[in-house]
């Protein structure tokens, strides 16, 4: 089985079990959950929670023991996106070639649904539910935390590149820094978390724990590489939303700081940094290989 029928056949399984966390209200706010719902459903190759349970794998942890974290990760990016959709934000239409949950719903709804998303993720994790002793909890809902804030997080990441898509980008100094620091905070951290909570739920130590964020942070630059190669010249129907967006928003992008080609050298580099960084696991770490050279290479 290759990586691309592993993923999907890891997303069958994931999704099998997604309907047990939408009970639906009988009553008016059962609209909200309708759009939560409809958000973590529309598709998705689920490549956060693949990477969380692969890497727990490793280190002899079962599936079923790491899924509610990673279900519970994939709550919290699912806000990310629909927040990232709004008229406010990037003002999306399309998600995985559906409509966005602000088009699906209306703008509030969509707003709610992110911030129920948001804090499911949290009430997932901490649930006494888990196989996972308290202080593994407690460490992996804090680690989240800082993945997806306003400090060193997600949400600075987002507030960073809005300022630069409000700027004249002629002016900002240090472009490269600025934009690997987007990418770090806004895509790269969710990414850290898949791989660093696998190895946490593992107890894996320092000299591990370290090798597996090294191979988060590489394959999370080179996904937000080709994240910008695809926008500028992907197949809109295989991307499944509008293209060409960053160039007309005014976005910093690795392509249009470096140019297609330098771009996909550094994409490529960071995939076989990424593959030396797992050399401390040997063959365990076979699937993260593979799913190295995916991420480097999809079109979609």
């Amino acid at each position: 089985m290759d990586i691309i029928e592993k993923i999907k056949d890891f997303a069958g399984r994931f999704n099998q079990g997604l309907d047990a966390y939408f009970p639906m209200p009988q009553t008016l706010d059962c609209r909200v959950v309708e759009a939560m719902k409809y958000s973590v459903k529309n598709g998705g190759k689920r490549l956060r929670p693949f990477m969380l349970c692969e890497t727990a794998k490793i280190f002899g942890v079962e599936e079923n023991v790491a899924m509610p974290v990673a279900t519970a990760l994939e709550m919290l990016h699912s806000y990310s996106l629909i927040h990232d959709d709004l008229p406010a934000m990037d003002n999306d239409d399309l998600r995985r070639g559906k409509p966005t949950c602000h088009k699906a719903f209306d703008e509030a709804t969509a707003i709610l649904a992110g911030d129920g998303l948001l804090t499911y993720a949290f009430g997932i994790i901490s649930s006494d539910s888990l196989r996972i002793s308290p202080q593994i909890r407690c460490r992996l809902i804090n680690m989240l935390s800082s993945a997806a804030g306003s400090f060193d997080g997600m949400v600075a990441g987002q507030m960073i590149d809005l300022a630069v898509e409000n700027s004249d980008l002629n002016k900002i100094q240090n472009k490269e820094s600025v934009i690997k620091r987007i990418e770090e905070l806004k895509t790269g951290r969710l990414l850290r978390y898949a791989c660093e909570a696998g190895a946490v739920l593992g107890g894996a130590d320092e000299k591990e724990r370290a090798a597996i964020v090294e191979y988060s942070r590489k394959i999370g630059r080179s996904f937000q590489i080709v994240d910008d190669i695809l926008d500028a010249i992907g197949d809109e129907k295989l991307v499944g939303k509008t293209l060409k967006k960053d160039k007309n928003q005014n976005k910093l992008t690795f392509v249009n700081l470096y140019g297609l080609e330098t771009a996909r050298k550094m994409s490529d580099d960071l995939i076989a940094e990424a593959k030396l960084a797992l050399s401390v696991f040997g063959e365990k770490a076979f699937v993260l290989h593979e799913l190295a050279d995916y991420m480097g290479s999809r079109q979609y």
